[in-house]
């Protein structure tokens, strides 16, 4: 009995120190520092710290050369008390409990910071997908869908693509769910192809939002966005899509990198021209006209405007004070450890944080869901008419409390979200 008590109690170790990531670290962090301030209950403290769900499967496939192998999955439910749960599904080689638990926290402080009917989830596998092959590919997403099937639907859990993943993958995923159920189900997941009930303007929304959010921001430090310039690192489908509609408005792109590093021109770079550089040789690096730079010199570099929008923990207390530009905003989730975001709060840099600035992804997605169950769709210029309301307005809200409250802005969109979601669950109750 008491080698079986043992057992237990180690098995709960592995599984908390699971959870005990770098982005979990961070996410606990901002948590605490919010909630400190809006001095929260106790114990709905301790309820908002952890995930109310958290899925760990082994997902077996056959390889190509007939050999099977194991890939490690999750799926995380944070919290579900404003309605289903929301958020996206990763393949990178790094995905851990920890960090998809992390994820899952930011997207319901996210939902409810912009007023959306969901709370957050998360979920991944941990596999490179460059490494397969597309019938790989296949299966591993099929098995995958089939191992967190009871978790998942579209008033469950619905997923969407994230890092490593897309629309194809989602297709497969849909398919997956609707052969289970016996009808087609589109509004299980969002990000799909709009030939089986995905959206317009769901690729570019998260870059489009912002974008929102950046132009409004130099407004409202009477900044012209044409005597702006821009440095951008990640050049995924956020980094990219944020260059080329940022370089629409007058900003000068000055620096953009890829994993492999980056490339810089003071005067400015043709975006247009880095998007086919890229396309025909998969990197970035070697551009003509431009300075081969690596991402820690990027982030260094004299702008107007920074945005990660890659990894996480890429601005810490190492490198903050070297940091130039006028305003960060965060593309990526997590790119600020807590003890960077002190030392920029006293450069006076202007944070646009990540549950504010890249909610644009998760609020077209809450369109797409919306459209698949009333089976009306809407043209790209509804979409994003109603993107701009919706992000401006939590923009404002955002800026007002951080005044309001003498809070930064990290702060203030913490707080607001947190705040909504305690509301909730005070009036709700705890069943039993």
């Amino acid at each position: 009995m008491e080698i079986q008590k043992q057992k237990i109690s180690n098995g709960v170790k592995e599984i908390i120190s699971e959870f005990e990531s770098p982005m979990h670290k961070i996410a606990k962090e901002q948590f605490e520092e919010a909630a400190e301030i809006l001095n929260l209950d106790p114990n709905l403290r301790d309820r908002l710290k952890k995930p109310a769900r958290a899925l760990v499967v082994s997902v077996p496939i056959k390889m190509d050369n007939g050999r099977v192998e194991v890939f490690q999955g999750y799926r995380v439910q944070h919290d579900s008390v404003l309605g289903p749960t929301k958020g996206g599904i990763r393949y990178h080689p790094d995905v851990n409990l920890g960090e998809v638990a992390a994820l899952a926290m930011w997207m319901t402080w996210k939902c409810a910071l912009v007023g959306l009917p969901y709370g957050g989830a998360k979920g991944g596998i941990r596999v490179d997908p460059n490494k397969l092959s597309i019938n790989e590919l296949e299966r591993l997403t099929r098995r995958f869908t089939a191992e967190i099937f009871p978790l998942i639907g579209p008033t469950q859990d619905i997923p969407a693509p994230d890092v490593g993943t897309n629309d194809q993958i989602m297709a497969w995923m849909m398919d997956t769910y609707s052969q289970q159920i016996g009808y087609s189900v589109p509004g299980v997941v969002t990000g799909k192809p709009i030939s089986i009930g995905g959206t317009y303007g769901r690729p570019e929304a998260t870059g489009q939002g912002l974008v929102y959010v950046i132009l409004e921001t130099l407004k409202n430090m009477k900044i012209s966005p044409k005597n702006s310039t821009a440095v951008i690192q990640g050049f995924g489908n956020v980094g990219e899509n944020v260059a080329r509609l940022l370089s629409e408005q007058g900003v000068k792109i000055i620096a953009v990198s890829d994993i492999q590093g980056g490339i810089y021109n003071k005067r400015g770079l043709n975006i247009s021209e880095v998007i086919k550089y890229k396309e025909k040789n998969k990197i970035l690096r070697g551009f003509p006209n431009a300075q081969n730079i690596t991402n820690d010199e990027l982030l260094e570099l004299s702008a107007t405007i920074l945005c990660p929008a890659a990894l996480s923990g890429v601005i810490t207390e190492k490198n903050a004070d070297k940091i130039k530009a006028k305003v960060l905003v965060e593309g990526a989730n997590g790119p600020t450890t807590p003890g960077a975001d002190k030392i920029l709060n006293k450069k006076n840099i202007f944070i646009i944080p990540d549950i504010l600035a890249n909610s644009g992804g998760v609020i077209v997605s809450y369109f797409e869901w919306v459209q698949d169950i009333e089976s009306y769709f809407w043209d790209i210029e509804e979409i994003n008419k109603k993107l701009f309301k919706i992000i401006t307005s939590a923009f404002y809200r955002v800026w007002d409390f951080s005044k309001k409250k003498k809070v930064s802005m990290r702060q203030a969109a913490l707080m607001s979200g947190i705040n909504k979601i305690a509301e909730a669950h005070k009036l709700r109750g705890l069943y039993p």
